[in-house]
């Protein structure tokens, strides 16, 4: 898509309050390009803010003048937001780079700008991936689950709904050529609901349940909790007889369209990926035969440098009604998909393998109660929106164990913060 620049020349200014102790410091203006789409052009910025982070630090600062901007030589994480009018209507547009390097002879920052993404459809409520333990103390498999809410003021239909998970990874930074972010989500896993288009309803303010087994797991790990009432399972039909599927029979089927397993499918238990919903314009076949990308990219260890070849499936972003993108604190490298359908990440563990994030999920923040039903939040910053590392919503609903100790639910909660009444 053809664009329009517009060069935001920002002043430098003295150094800031935290770092005067250290008056020989150096700072720099950037010169930072807004790189707006083109049918925005002659828009007229009402207001704007850019957050900055340091890398190294961790300290952010949030600018609602650019011309206050001055940065000393580091890395740095830059999110722009910014409200403009257009022939009438106001527009909202928002920008995010990670990793830019400012020094004396770097100084020009480039922000892709997009508008935001609103699609008056389902947004995911909840992702329940680190799943419980067992009795034993051993990972116990199949009972992670994802939630869809409704946050609309009228009925939506489920039917076509599809779970995307990404195929690249949030802790592994690698540069993917091509580059097809900005267009499209490299996927690795695509599961649709089924249906004609108006078969499965979904009043304002209700979820529904897309579980990995639709079964009672209490019978096989008494830590665990019953999803023999979820709204649908992903089930594969596994190609190694050691490691098979539980096919629920209370719970129907999605419709696999492809994943990348011989066996069977499982969320990342650490949260390393990004997943999404999307409604797929085009069926199971075209889709298949016109969406594959292939991708090159390099690996640098200690054993050398190997160049790599793959192939994915991708899903354009304007089919993408919502994205989260997950990961690990320590561990957090980027996003995997544009920052118009997600600016943020969020988590249940603090560092890599960390015991302690099982026996949670992440969960979308309440914004506020009317008539009783939870209106939430949605900016498509998912480290603003969801509250991370809370106890599933359905071991409160259930009142089951939080913990292999067999320490039971203390109450219940809108959005694993807020408690209700």
């Amino acid at each position: 898509m053809k664009r329009i620049l517009f060069l935001l020349s920002l002043m430098m200014l003295v150094t800031s309050c935290d770092d005067k102790l250290d008056e020989n410091l150096a700072y720099y203006t950037p010169d930072i390009l807004i790189d707006l789409p083109l049918d925005l052009q002659g828009a007229t910025i009402t207001t704007q803010q850019l957050e900055v982070k340091d890398v190294s630090t961790g300290r952010k600062v949030i600018y609602s003048d650019l011309k206050d901007v001055s940065l000393k030589t580091g890395l740095y994480d830059m999110g722009y937001e910014a409200q403009v009018v257009k022939d009438g209507e106001n527009r909202h547009v928002t920008a995010y780079v990670q990793s830019v390097q400012i020094s004396e002879s770097n100084r020009a920052v480039t922000l892709p700008a997009f508008e935001s993404l609103v699609t008056d459809d389902f947004i995911i409520e909840e992702i329940f991936f680190t799943g419980t333990l067992q009795t034993s103390g051993n990972q116990y498999y199949g009972d992670d689950y994802i939630k869809i809410y409704n946050n609309t003021d009228h009925v939506l239909y489920a039917d076509g709904i599809t779970l995307l998970e990404s195929k690249f990874t949030t802790t592994d930074k690698y540069d993917y050529d091509p580059d097809i972010m900005g267009e499209a989500m490299t996927v690795q896993a695509i599961y649709t609901i089924p249906g004609s288009g108006t078969d499965y309803p979904v009043q304002p303010g209700e979820s529904i349940i897309l579980a990995d087994t639709g079964i009672d797991h209490k019978v096989a790990n008494p830590n665990s909790f019953d999803l023999s009432n979820a709204d649908w399972e992903w089930y594969d039909v596994s190609n190694t007889a050691s490691h098979m599927d539980i096919d629920s029979p209370t719970v129907p089927n999605l419709d696999k369209w492809y994943c990348y397993t011989q066996s069977f499918y499982v969320l990342h238990n650490r949260g390393f990926r990004a997943l999404a919903i999307a409604r797929i314009p085009v069926d199971k076949e075209q889709y298949l035969a016109n969406y594959s990308y292939t991708y090159n990219y390099v690996v640098v260890n200690a054993s050398g440098t190997f160049p790599m070849t793959q192939k994915a499936y991708k899903v354009p972003n304007a089919w993408i009604i919502d994205a989260v993108n997950c990961s690990v604190e320590s561990e957090y490298a980027w996003n995997v998909t544009a920052p118009q359908l997600d600016r943020g990440w969020t988590y249940c563990g603090t560092v890599d393998h960390d015991k302690s994030r099982y026996f949670h999920s992440v969960r979308r923040k309440m914004l506020y109660l009317k008539d009783g039903r939870p209106y939430l939040k949605d900016t498509n910053n998912s480290t603003e929106d969801f509250n991370p590392y809370c106890i599933p919503s359905l071991i409160e609903e259930q009142g089951t164990v939080i913990d292999m100790d067999g320490n039971h639910v203390a109450g219940m909660t809108w959005d694993g913060v807020i408690a209700k009444e």
